[in-house]
Formats: structure tokens, C-alpha cells, sequence
């Protein structure tokens, strides 16, 4: 994976920040979901895959700083408040459906247990998106020859994804491949 776009470490998300590109490269630490959650709003992190990611990971942030005794309400405020960022972004959504099926599904589980679970799920999806981009780039590379010309107008590279790229990503499997 040549670009780190989304990824978490030691209990915070790390995103590089998409509105300084091309002329710096910084990543930007979030220890809260609201920061999270500003940053999907405020195009830090772009792309539809990639904004699934972070409001998954903001949601497990999330739910890891909630001190209340009322997880499932606060859940519930945390998936509003990611829901909010970007009304458009269909990866959000789905990211947020499956982070609350997977809450639901554990809620008779003791806080902690939750929080560990709901992390793994959005490590999860990082790691999910990751794979099908590359299974995808490989796929798609099979049908390059070497030596081909390829114009895209897709700029769907790693950057609007947790990492490899779609569009772009078929490009990459072929280079790898040595066409």
C-alpha cells in the first residue's frame, strides 16, 4: 500500500489530509469523533470507500470515549452525528448500517467487550476495502496487455479509498504485474 489514507493507531484515526495535496503531505491525528467526523465534512479525507472507513473507525473512537451508562443511546447519537457529515456519501451510510448491526448484535455484552468489538469491525472494514481494491486492480490488469495506453478520467486512486485505489488500482496491479 503505497498511500496511508485512513488508518488507526493506538486508539486514534490517522488520515492524511487531501486539501494540502499535491504540495505537502501531512497526516492528522483525531483522538475524538467529533474530529472525525469534521474532517469527513470538511473534505480531509475524500472519496466514497475512504469516507465509509473513517466513519467507521469515528464511530468505534467514539464509542471508546463514551463514559455514559447509556451506550445504545449514545450509539445512536454517535451514528447520527457521522450521518450528518455527508448526506451524499452512500459508503458512509453503508458504513455506519453495518457498525450499527454489528452494535446491536453485541449490545447485551459489557461495555468494554463492545468497544473492542466495534473496533476489530472497523479495522474490519478498512482491511475489507484494501483486499477488494487489489482483487479488483488484479482482475481488471488481466485484461491490459503490455505496452498499452490507458487515459482515465477517474481519479480514484488510493487516496479516495483505505489504500490501493479502484480505478487507478487496475493500473497499479498491472505495473505490479509487470506490464
Amino acid at each position: 500500500m503505497a498511500v496511508r489514507t485512513i488508518e488507526w493507531r493506538n486508539g486514534r484515526v490517522v488520515m492524511i489530509d487531501q486539501r494540502l495535496l499535491p504540495t505537502r503531505e501531512v497526516y492528522r491525528v483525531y483522538r475524538d469523533h467529533r474530529e472525525v467526523a469534521k474532517a469527513i465534512k470538511d473534505m480531509v479525507i475524500r472519496g466514497a470507500p475512504a469516507i465509509g472507513v473513517a466513519a467507521a473507525m469515528g464511530l468505534a473512537l467514539g464509542v471508546r470515549n463514551v463514559k455514559s451508562p447509556h451506550l445504545g443511546r449514545e450509539f445512536d447519537k454517535l451514528c447520527r452525528t457521522f450521518a450528518a457529515t455527508r448526506p451524499t456519501a452512500v459508503n458512509l451510510f453503508w458504513a455506519i448500517e453495518r457498525m450499527r448491526t454489528v452494535f446491536e448484535a453485541n449490545q447485551h455484552r459489557t461495555p468494554e467487550t463492545i468497544r473492542a468489538i466495534l473496533e476489530r469491525e472497523a479495522l474490519t472494514i478498512h482491511d475489507e476495502d484494501v483486499a477488494a481494491n487489489q482483487r479488483m486492480g488484479r482482475y481488471g490488469a488481466e485484461l491490459l496487455e503490455s505496452g498499452m495506453t490507458i487515459l482515465t478520467h477517474c481519479n480514484a486512486g488510493a487516496l479516495a479509498t483505505a489504500g490501493y485505489g479502484t480505478a487507478l488500482g487496475v493500473i497499479r496491479a498491472a505495473v505490479e504485474a509487470g506490464k
